[in-house]
């Protein structure tokens, strides 16, 4: 049975405070859907969460575009049609593989906190953390770095004109386009979002949201994308565009925010070297901190003791193993990852250590108190206590140049904060930050708000490499703190059970996360309830909304497969 490779994601979230991700079960979209989509291509493939996306990145990969091309095309058209997801207002994790060369790189596009951030600026008068009226208005909002990535991305790696890239999306906010099941399904989730006078767009005279279907313009958006697409990102970092930002941060109605111009003027996305680690015959590679690829790289190394192999897709035993490996690595993420270059990711990742972790699993019985690991000259610092929302969008390219993209890109919560600036809505990341600054004794967390710096995410693009390390595969999810188990899923299908791309993003989804075991509504994993019970595992019944993407190349015949989940309106295009 040929090989395919896909991701698989499970998380053992931090706590929270007053607003907990317990009962987050992500966008308010569900689809009536039952399986992703499985293309098969020859030349390029692009899968992005909707239609109008993945055809503009089709039209500029068809055009002789590279990969990082298709991708800018496609997140602006995102930006427009799915605006509660990402866009301009947000950042990304790009992971590019440049064929010829046989280099890999990341571009780091992540929000970074304004220089006049303070470790308690999440807390109240009495030195409590905010309700969750935090996670919306300007003080959550970062510096937007998705821009910056993109733009210093389509300098080295870029083959079509920059301004062509953003014809699909500026003739989109012109001409109009249709409201999408998603967003209306988010809008009727989430009523409070019909306080803020920017989404009145959405809403009729009655304060309910517009049909599906309803022709959206945007006039102003298409402004300020026909700006950018003609000056390049200056005007956004340094003109008129970032005065208005600054201007809607500084006076939001709900919790004005301290970002200024020299906060804009200042940002530069950041690139290097991928973070990888083996796994059986394959290299994995992902992003470095604040991204949280080291927690799927560690709970592959877990899982990696066991022979996942003779496990049943879908049965007790396996989502038991799987979801007891990933306690195990969150621990360790909850209590190390942050942004800095102190993270021991090296020892995080030895192979010993990762025995040594796995040597704490019992197949009989599920772990009720999981600790972190100790690493030798490495002071340990206290858990931090975050908002780690899930509304985010993935998207992966392979251009006929063999050049490939995963990126996974975000405003955090749904809508952001809840406040757009010049037609795009504006990121809340800062509430990745941990909201309060110290634990019970007083010492300081790892993961607290500092100034000019970035947010601990669950964001983790991934490639995959065989043994004569050619790309084979690449994936990521949206759905915040289930991310990690939704890329886990999809590689341990491919890789350990020779699933094929579509029915790896297919399996129903299960999750570790908050000492639950969440396992998918709808789907015949609900059946193992009463084992999973029996093995100690605190069960709950969850629509869990995974946005997986992902392609697998066959060199043996030369064809690319691609697949999109189902769950939020995938699409694959292909030729």
């Amino acid at each position: 049975m040929k090989k395919f490779l896909l991701i698989f994601i499970f998380l053992f979230s931090c706590n929270t405070v007053k607003y907990s991700t317990d009962n987050w079960q992500g966008e308010g979209f569900v689809s009536n859907k039952k399986n992703s989509q499985l293309i098969t291509a020859n030349k390029y493939l692009i899968a992005t969460s909707e239609d109008l996306a993945s055809k503009a990145g089709a039209e500029i990969l068809k055009k002789g575009g590279t990969a990082i091309d298709a991708a800018i095309a496609s997140q602006m058209v995102l930006n427009v049609i799915e605006p509660q997801s990402s866009g301009i207002g947000g950042g990304l994790f790009l992971l590019y593989h440049h064929h010829q060369t046989n280099e890999n790189i990341y571009f780091n596009g992540r929000e970074t906190s304004p220089n006049k951030a303070f470790a308690k600026m999440f807390l109240d008068n009495k030195g409590q953390p905010l309700d969750r009226d935090s996670a919306l208005g300007g003080l959550s909002v970062g510096t937007p770095g998705a821009l910056s990535a993109l733009y210093q991305a389509h300098q080295k790696y870029g083959k079509l004109p920059w301004k062509q890239l953003f014809t699909p999306a500026i003739k989109l906010t012109k001409n109009g386009y249709p409201l999408t099941n998603k967003t209306v399904a988010n809008l009727q989730k989430y009523p409070h979002l019909k306080q803020f006078a920017d989404m009145a767009v959405y809403y009729d005279h009655q304060k309910n949201p517009k049909p599906v279907g309803t022709i959206i313009k945007n006039p102003l958006l298409a402004k300020t994308l026909t700006t950018i697409a003609n000056h390049g990102i200056k005007p956004f970092y340094q003109g008129e565009i970032a005065k208005k930002i600054v201007h809607k941060v500084q006076n939001s109605v709900i919790n004005p925010g301290l970002l200024e111009i020299t906060d804009l003027k200042n940002y530069k996305a950041t690139s290097g070297s991928l973070l990888c680690s083996t796994y059986r015959s394959y290299k994995i590679c992902t992003m470095p901190p604040s991204s949280s690829g080291v927690t799927v790289l560690q709970t592959l190394g877990i899982l990696e003791n066991f022979d996942l192999g003779k496990y049943q897709p879908n049965s007790a035993s396996a989502i038991h193993l799987i979801a007891e490996a990933t306690k195990l690595a969150y621990a360790d993420r909850n209590q190390y990852l942050y942004d800095s270059t102190s993270v021991p990711t090296t020892q995080m990742l030895d192979k010993q250590y990762l025995k040594q972790r796995a040597s704490l699993i019992n197949l009989k019985t599920a772990q009720q108190k999981i600790t972190y690991g100790i690493f030798d000259n490495f002071t340990v610092q206290p858990t931090g206590k975050n908002i780690d929302k899930p509304s985010t969008t993935h998207l992966v390219v392979l251009d006929k140049y063999k050049n490939a993209v995963s990126m996974t890109s975000s405003i955090e919560y749904v809508f952001g904060a809840g406040i757009t600036a010049e037609g795009f809505f504006l990121n809340n990341q800062l509430t990745d930050f941990s909201m309060v600054p110290t634990d019970e004794k007083g010492n300081l967390v790892a993961n607290r708000v500092l100034p000019n710096h970035r947010p601990r995410s669950s964001m983790s693009p991934v490639f995959v490499f065989d043994n004569q390390n050619r790309l084979i595969m690449a994936t990521g999810s949206p759905n915040g703190p289930r991310i990690i188990q939704h890329v886990l899923k999809v590689l341990i299908a491919v890789l350990d059970w020779q699933l094929n791309v579509e029915q790896a993003v297919s399996l129903p989804n299960f999750i570790a996360l908050n000492a639950k075991l969440e396992l998918e509504a709808n789907t015949e994993i609900v059946g193992l309830s009463k084992q999973l019970k029996t093995l100690g595992h605190q069960v709950e019944i969850a629509v869990i909304p995974s946005g997986l993407q992902a392609f697998y190349i066959d060199y043996n015949i030369n064809k690319i497969y691609g697949s999109a989940d189902y769950r939020r309106n995938g699409v694959v295009i292909g030729e």
